[in-house]
């Protein structure tokens, strides 16, 4: 499982003009489901996403999860994270999981999160989305698991 996330001070998505999942502060997160993406990679993930020090403390250091910040957390599907891109023009997309594999896979990263964290939106699975953001610093990371 691959997740590129950002840290935000608000970020949104639109499916046909609607917006369908919005967070303020807090963290986007671009999702690519791998082949093999078990419980043990997507409740890493979500501990990763949880958990991981992108947020300054006092001092202007990142030492402060998005637990620590309450903030929100977006999640989005993106399947072309996991392309393979090292030769040719046009990406490759056999390092993707199946759809009907992502979708499941996606779909319990995204419970699982809500299970542990008060504020997750997302967008919607397999359709045309419209994503904005306003990254903060920019910070940008890229997690695999």
């Amino acid at each position: 499982m691959i997740a590129l996330i950002q840290r935000v001070l608000e970020a949104s998505v639109r499916v046909d003009d609607e917006t369908v999942g919005a967070i303020g502060p807090g963290l986007l997160a671009l999702v690519a489901v791998e082949p093999g993406d078990d419980e043990a990679r997507i409740t890493r993930m979500v501990d990763r996403l949880l958990g991981y020090r992108v947020f300054a403390d006092a001092e202007g250091r990142m030492n402060r999860s998005l637990a620590d910040t309450g903030g929100g957390l977006l999640l989005v599907s993106q399947f072309t994270l996991a392309a393979d891109t090292r030769s040719g023009m046009r990406p490759g997309f056999s390092t993707a999981a199946e759809p009907a594999a992502a979708r499941a896979g996606f779909e319990r990263l995204l419970a699982a999160c809500r299970t542990r964290h008060p504020v997750v939106e997302t967008g919607r699975f397999g359709a045309h989305m419209v994503v904005s953001l306003a990254n903060d610093g920019p910070v940008t990371f890229r997690l695999q698991t």
